[in-house]
């Protein structure tokens, strides 16, 4: 509905109300409407989820248009990159947010900082969905507060071709409300625990909701040792109950991110159930690291499984935990997905040690004869030591091929004193060109990184804290941060603004016309950054 439809709407229940309603302005209240486009979480995941399949569908057609987001740990911090995004490009097309436990569990726990290991409170994720897309609805409010303020202006000059302008910006405007693609790590307890958080999440606005074949109590970070992975058929209670909750809620375009930590996971804490030879039971106790034992030499509480008339003994460690062989994770990787995708999962997720096109490509090359369109959501992750990994694999590229790399020591390619060298700048290339390459190789659909403006908040705060505290004091400020929100047309700078003092403003102008005693004035500071 367009502003002039929304205003004519108004105008006709108005009039209807026999002048009792003169004091409401037709006007104002489309504004209000346009500002307040979403009124549920609800309302947002349909909508996002709409968009997360339209993307999937536009990166099955051509991989180059492939998703990325960065993980944000508060409302304020999801609002700004979107801002910044729009201010940027343009648009917020294919652009997401990543809400991540690991960032929950250090940032937004009332125990304190957490490691990742689902020991935060639960309601702690959905309580920050709903905060992001607080503060991105708020973004929406306050640019569409300032088009009307231009309309205003327009209106007031007498200028018909600049009213024009800006209520064709009105009506086609792009709103900062994104997907959020939410971690619900391994579900936070059995699968009706995991159902019973997931509605939450989904009603606070998730549209995509990421599980990990973890066990729950045992949860560890993605890139810690210990992991610990259950059964496929305890996964895919889990995947089902994401859907019912999707479904129960009407969010029918939903979408589950099946997460694999099987690469870099060595143990089970159960031996699967199984029927017959070949089903997925079977498979996944397959990969159990065993021994072949006589069924007199079975010592007292062993557990042993019949496997083709043969009777072993997998080894169980003293934390009453199973092994699986050395070297089968990319394996166990590709059935963990297959079997997800088979069970209704919509994008996979494989956590991996290192950022490596070719690693990624082996596994889904394989998952793709089964499933052509599968699809993966990937973690570029802080974790990962990216200049040292691609100087590593530039270096081993250029030993295989005979170049000369007598210059270079592998084992301190770290070092400043490589920065600038051919090797170097080639890895640096293989960096920037990294997402683009693995979507078109290795299936990725979705690039993320999940802790960025963790990184981001702790390294401008040591700048600052080094100037301000130093000799330079308040021009630590100044120079560091203040001119440069000012020559970068960074918004915040005019921070009463972006915390809603204008948009105060236009309410008490609606409530009490003439008598409205606004914040903006003359004396308000914020106009010396008007320019």
């Amino acid at each position: 509905m367009s502003y002039q439809d929304h205003i004519s709407q108004v105008s006709q229940l108005v009039q209807a109300k026999n002048g009792t309603w003169d004091g409401i302005s037709p006007e104002y209240v489309a504004r209000m409407r346009l500002q307040n486009r979403f009124t549920t979480g609800l309302d947002i995941a349909k909508y996002t989820a709409k968009i997360m399949r339209e993307d999937m569908a536009a990166y099955d057609a051509d991989p180059a248009n492939y998703t990325q987001s960065l993980g944000c740990w508060h409302g304020f911090i999801a609002q700004q990159k979107m801002i910044s995004i729009k201010k940027h490009f343009g648009s917020t097309k294919r652009r997401y947010i990543y809400l991540s436990g690991w960032m929950v569990a250090a940032l937004r726990s009332e125990f304190g900082p957490l490691p990742d290991q689902s020991m935060h409170e639960k309601t702690s994720v959905p309580a920050l969905i709903e905060e992001i897309y607080t503060f991105l609805r708020q973004a929406d409010a306050r640019e569409l507060g300032m088009l009307f303020r231009d309309l205003d202006a327009a209106r007031a000059a007498g200028d018909v071709a600049k009213q024009k302008e800006v209520q064709h910006k009105i009506d086609t405007y792009e709103t900062h409300v994104v997907p959020i693609i939410a971690d619900i790590d391994a579900g936070f307890g059995n699968a009706e625990a995991t159902y019973l958080l997931a509605k939450k999440m989904i009603e606070a606005g998730a549209c995509a909701l990421q599980i990990e074949n973890q066990v729950s109590d045992e949860k560890q970070c993605g890139h810690q040792d210990g992991k610990v992975t259950v059964p496929h058929e305890d996964f895919v209670a889990k995947i089902r109950a994401l859907r019912y909750a999707f479904l129960e809620l009407g969010v029918e375009d939903g979408v589950i991110v099946a997460r694999t930590d099987s690469l870099g996971a060595g143990l089970t804490k159960q031996i699967a159930f199984s029927k017959e030879p070949g089903d997925i039971g079977d498979q996944y106790n397959a990969f159990l690291d065993c021994e072949e034992v006589e069924a007199d030499a079975a010592h007292n509480g062993d557990v042993i499984i019949n496997r083709n008339g043969k009777l072993l003994r997998p080894k169980r460690l003293p934390s009453n935990l199973y092994q699986f062989r050395p070297g089968t994770g990319a394996d166990r990787c590709v059935l963990d997905c297959i079997n997800a995708l088979n069970h209704g999962a919509d994008l996979l997720w494989i956590e991996t040690e290192k950022p490596h096109v070719e690693q990624i490509a082996s596994m889904m090359d394989k998952i793709r004869e089964v499933w052509p369109n599968a699809k993966l959501t990937y973690n570029n992750s802080p974790s990962f030591n990216w200049t040292l990994n691609f100087r590593q694999q530039v270096y081993d590229a250029w030993k295989e091929a005979g170049k000369d790399v007598t210059p270079y020591d592998r084992a301190k390619l770290m070092s400043v004193d490589y920065d600038a060298t051919p090797l170097a700048l080639e890895a640096d290339d293989k960096i920037r060109t990294f997402q683009r390459d693995a979507a078109k190789r290795a299936g990725i659909f979705h690039h993320l990184i999940t802790l960025p403006t963790y990184h981001t908040a702790a390294l401008s705060t040591d700048n600052l804290a080094k100037e301000y505290f130093g000799e330079m004091g308040m021009l630590g400020y100044v120079a560091g941060v203040q001119r440069k929100e000012i020559r970068q047309g960074i918004a915040c700078v005019k921070h009463q603004n972006m915390s809603g003092s204008d948009i105060g403003d236009d309410h008490k102008e609606y409530f009490a016309g003439e008598a409205a005693l606004k914040a903006g004035g003359v004396h308000n500071t914020m106009n010396q950054f008007a320019a």
